[in-house]
């Protein structure tokens, strides 16, 4: 048996019910289940549809989102998850470049990179190198000043965590964020790359190894062995090109409002939720939601 998953983002619910009772007729499905109101609905069938990519594009004209996935194992006990552009709404580099004054430059390197034109390591170097100089309390007006949450980041994490998941934060970004984050929203671990400081200052270097995209691999291999788990009880979230190793070995992995590069190499899209998408992907309805 297969589920097919309709979500819009909650601050725009226009999901209504003849259009999704018209998909189930359609595609031979069973009862509907409306998990929130005009926000997100399922129901399960027993065929994949040969038209299920033209369905998928018709309604992202219409901003919704539509998941299909077998209904047996959807509920994961793992979250692992990327932070810049996921569970954060920025690039930390590129707010404290901003703050070096060499911020168009080093986003345009940010974008080349997580879109795979580049690669992630050296533009990683590059860019660091550009903060030399930049004294280390920077880092905190920038957590306190330009950081803000991706929406649905709490709820998923609350709820995960209620219902006995663990969550992993692994970033190609900094520590110095990731150890923020990971606080804030209730992570059990993270893992992320070092920016190198020297006499308060950053030294415009990053410390060894580079985390890039096979430490997000090597983090899902680690972290399943260790907690008895299979990479199909995973759920992996991510944006960039350094995440699709993740995303292609998790049970579950989520291009969340990705490049279209990356996307394009994923089954499960949510371009228009918010990430209490997860949580309706897995079964949750919105009376299920911690916070």
């Amino acid at each position: 048996m297969f589920v097919a998953t309709l979500i819009v983002n909650p601050a725009t619910p226009l999901l209504e019910a003849p259009l999704v009772e018209a998909l189930r007729n359609a595609w031979g499905g069973g009862e509907i289940t409306w998990l929130n109101a005009n926000i997100a609905a399922e129901f399960a069938f027993e065929t994949l549809p040969d038209n299920r990519w033209d369905v998928w594009s018709d309604l992202q004209n219409n901003k919704i989102d539509i998941v299909i996935q077998p209904v047996e194992g959807r509920r994961k006990k793992m979250l692992l998850a990327d932070m810049d552009s996921t569970m954060i709404q920025q690039e930390c580099i590129d707010e404290l470049a901003d703050e070096a004054g060499v911020g168009e430059r080093v986003k345009d390197i940010t974008a080349r990179a997580m879109n795979g034109e580049l690669d992630f390591e050296g533009a990683l170097r590059e860019r660091v190198s550009l903060l030399k100089g930049l004294p280390e309390s920077v880092i905190k007006d920038v957590l306190k000043s330009r950081i803000t949450f991706m929406p649905g980041g709490k709820e998923l994490l609350a709820t995960m965590k209620t219902n006995g998941s663990y969550a992993a934060l692994v970033s190609g970004g900094f520590t110095a964020f990731t150890h923020h984050v990971a606080a804030e929203l209730g992570f059990d671990e993270n893992r992320a790359n070092t920016l190198l400081v020297n006499d308060n200052v950053l030294t415009g270097e990053v410390g060894m190894p580079i985390l890039g995209r096979q430490a997000k691999v090597t983090a899902l291999e680690e972290i399943t062995a260790r907690l008895g788990l299979s990479q199909d009880d995973v759920i992996a979230v991510g944006d960039g090109a350094n995440d699709l190793g993740m995303l292609g070995r998790a049970g579950a992995g989520v291009a969340l409002h990705a490049k279209p590069s990356v996307a394009a190499e994923c089954d499960i899209r949510i371009n228009y939720g918010d990430l209490t998408a997860l949580l309706y992907l897995q079964g949750y309805s919105k009376n299920d939601f911690a916070h």
